[in-house]
């Protein structure tokens, strides 16, 4: 999603909170919680899960491998919550031709770099450069290249643009900053 106006361009940047992850850390906590009610079910030598006798599995060492891959996934499970309620990874990008500044905002984890706001002139804007790998794990990716100071990626790497998609955009920023394209 973004706006656009003759002197400001305004692109907001979806973090964490995406349906994929929101059932990758459901199907994780559920299955997680499914081996461990096994493993302890096994040790108590009780059906805590009624679809699956506890009495064929035994405590050593079923049991306990099935407890850690229960207890290792609902830590993974309990991370990936935390990443979708902080919403890590959103915020926007401002281009204002105004002011002639670049202000890069991002949601970190908690703590003292919480907020990640990266500022720049536009005149230190070297060019717009957009990454292509074509295969199985096709990636493209939108970077901009600041002098002195590399490239900051302006797309999530793992949000897959189709090639008229990226061309589209890359056309339409680097027109916007007034700055060349490079292809990689």
């Amino acid at each position: 999603m973004s706006w656009r106006s003759e002197r400001i361009w305004i692109e907001l940047i979806a973090g964490s909170r995406k349906t994929s992850n929101f059932c990758w850390a459901f199907i994780l906590f559920l299955g997680s919680l499914g081996f461990l009610l096994v493993g302890i079910s096994s040790y108590l030598g009780r059906n805590l899960i009624s679809l699956f006798p506890s009495q064929q599995i035994i405590f050593f060492p079923q049991g306990i491998v099935m407890s850690f891959y229960g207890i290792a996934g609902l830590f993974i499970s309990s991370y990936l919550w935390c990443t979708i309620l902080w919403n890590v990874g959103s915020g926007y990008d401002r281009f204002d031709r105004k002011e002639g500044i670049v202000c890069i905002f991002r949601w970190g984890f908690p703590g003292k770099n919480r907020r990640i706001l990266l500022r720049f002139l536009m005149k230190d804007i070297q060019s717009i450069r957009i990454e292509v790998k074509e295969g199985i794990y096709a990636r493209r990716v939108l970077y901009m290249e600041i002098r002195g100071r590399g490239a900051i990626p302006l797309t999530r790497t793992d949000e897959n643009l189709t090639p008229r998609e990226i061309e589209q955009k890359v056309a339409e920023l680097a027109y916007f900053l007034r700055v060349p394209i490079e292809v990689f």
